[in-house]
């Protein structure tokens, strides 16, 4: 399960017109620690901007998927609550997850998370969708098949090392 984290970093940022402003900005990256985090966001900023920058906060995502859409110019953070019923008790329960969903305003973001959920044999609804303050998604993996082969075949031999010392 990936773990997502959510990192404000503060610099000094030039707009278009030129002018020149302090900002904080939020970024969301995955990683296995907050070392981790903190080393992956200062070498994502130092490709970003070349402005000095400060990690202002760190802290773990209740974001559980991020759906790209390159349709997309904004990040919405989708809530949905998975319906079950419980056996015993005959009662609904819901439990509540959140996506990271890109989008061009909230109509669409509600259109992606459905896109999204479509595979979902569960029922469930979608209570709340709301503009997230994150402006970029730095993913360990694009999701280039090339790349996710490399991390099969480390996880494959990184298992079969396992098993045959296992069996040693």
């Amino acid at each position: 399960m990936v773990t997502w984290y959510e990192c404000k970093v503060k610099y000094r940022k030039t707009f278009d017109t030129g002018e020149e402003k302090p900002v904080t900005e939020t970024y969301l990256l995955d990683a296995i620690s907050y070392s981790e985090a903190e080393a992956r966001i200062t070498e994502e900023m130092k490709a970003y901007t070349e402005q000095e920058f400060k990690i202002t906060n760190i802290k773990v995502s209740n974001i559980s998927e991020v759906y790209t859409f390159e349709v997309g110019d904004r990040w919405f953070k989708s809530k949905i609550a998975l319906i079950a019923v419980d056996e015993e008790s005959g009662k609904e329960r819901k439990t509540n997850v959140y996506f990271l969903v890109q989008a061009n305003d909230v109509k669409e973001a509600f259109d992606n998370t459905n896109e999204a959920m479509k595979d979902t044999l569960g029922d469930y609804t979608i209570p709340s969708i709301t503009e997230s303050p994150i402006l970029e998604v730095f993913p360990y993996f694009t999701g280039e098949e090339e790349q996710l082969e490399k991390f099969n075949v480390i996880e494959k031999t990184i298992t079969e090392d396992v098993i045959n010392q296992e069996e040693e």
